[in-house]
């Protein structure tokens, strides 16, 4: 996993909501290929951190890259620099007040830069895909001068993919499944409709075309081609979120957000839903945030987990790490609230409270999140961090 490409990194993700701070600082990135278990109680800010970076909301504050470029930038970091530099210099020497001026240009820079990439990153990306086609084509024509029929076939499909690439943007390639499926789909639009849509929003016109991959996406999600005119209300919860996985596949996505995907279902329909996205996972190398309650599915479908608490990312590591070692506290009081498919240690099973006024003091020591092993990350203080690092030794 070490040696994959990072397809998403989220850098100090602040989300606030006035006074309310949904997600407070939390970085993560997330490897091409592989599955990032996103996990917490309600209200802890999971939600949230997928809607963030898929842009749905504004950041307050950091940075979010998705294959190497920025897509969202917050400005409350730099805004907030630039006013301590600015209380700094009323009792600062003409040296350190020309040091503090120099850095506050600096950030000014940045908070350009940082605004361009928030509103124009999709048409750097749309430009940059259009020079690349342009570069392509050109030379395929140049190889077919003097064949009629291989000129007018690789210009027709030039056309096509230059439309379609003008209307290109980063942010499609994120594709979110949402929690509730019946909300999330257009009661007015039949099932052709919805799962067509962004097809038509990304300039392709071919009706032809829409259906035959309408029918291919509809089979692949285990629906059949006559479920295509019929409307939302007409399909069960489980049919109803695979039409909701339909509509992201479509778009052939890179990164998936699924948000708690599966906790408005039947148990035996959550099976199903979870053994469809890793058949998805496999079939079109999905790279997939998956945003859960229930710890026992996200170790079966996750391949590093985050554990999150009132806006804070407490632990990181891998699905088997973390339940071998659990080091944060909230972490063992998840773990703990798992019940158990055996009546004999369920009946044993001690719940585990997790009190954080109780459990940490961070008046003068303050916490942040460290890598206590390789790969294993816990949000702690000196004095935790080295309790930890012991107890991984024992």
């Amino acid at each position: 996993m070490d040696n994959q490409e990072t397809l998403l990194r989220v850098e100090h993700l602040c989300q606030y909501f006035g006074p309310v701070k949904a997600v407070d600082d939390v970085s993560f990135d997330i490897k091409k290929g592989e599955v990032f278990g996103l996990v917490g109680e309600s209200g802890c800010g999971k939600t949230t951190t997928g809607r963030s970076i898929i842009k749905i909301y504004d950041i307050t504050s950091g940075s979010i890259y998705f294959k190497g470029r920025r897509i969202g930038a917050g400005l409350k970091s730099y805004k907030d620099e630039i006013k301590s530099l600015k209380r700094a210099n009323k009792n600062a020497s003409q040296e350190e007040i020309a040091r503090n001026n120099a850095r506050i240009a600096e950030v000014k820079k940045e908070i350009a830069q940082a605004k361009h990439d928030q509103k124009y990153c999709d048409k750097d990306y749309a430009k940059a895909h259009e020079a690349e086609l342009d570069a392509k084509y050109e030379k395929l024509l140049k190889e077919a001068e003097g064949d009629p029929e291989k000129t007018a076939e690789l210009k027709a499909e030039y056309d096509r993919e230059k439309r379609v690439a003008r209307n290109k943007k980063l942010i499609t390639q994120i594709q979110m499944i949402f929690q509730d499926p019946i909300a999330s789909l257009n009661p007015r639009m039949t099932v052709r409709e919805i799962i067509a849509e962004g097809l038509v929003i990304n300039g392709i016109k071919d009706k032809e075309y829409i259906d035959q991959k309408v029918y291919e996406i509809l089979e692949m999600v285990g629906l059949v081609r006559e479920h295509a005119g019929r409307y939302p209300h007409e399909f069960s919860g489980g049919q109803r979120q695979r039409i909701g996985i339909a509509r992201s596949v479509i778009m052939n996505p890179d990164l998936l957000i699924a948000d708690e995907p599966i906790s408005a279902l039947d148990v035996s329909i959550q099976a199903q839903v979870i053994n469809l996205l890793n058949e998805l996972r496999e079939k079109l190398g999905l790279t997939i945030l998956f945003i859960a309650h229930d710890l026992s599915v996200v170790k079966y479908f996750s391949d590093r987990i985050g554990v999150m608490y009132f806006g804070k990312m407490v632990e990181l590591a891998s699905s088997d790490e973390l339940f071998a070692h659990p080091l944060h506290p909230y972490t063992r009081s998840l773990l703990s609230a798992i019940p158990l498919p055996d009546p004999h240690s369920e009946k044993n099973r001690t719940r585990i409270v997790y009190n954080a006024l109780a459990e940490h003091d961070y008046s003068v020591n303050k916490p942040s999140l460290r890598e206590v092993a390789p790969g294993h990350f816990v949000y702690c203080n000196d004095e935790e961090e080295a309790k930890y690092k012991q107890e991984l030794a024992q």
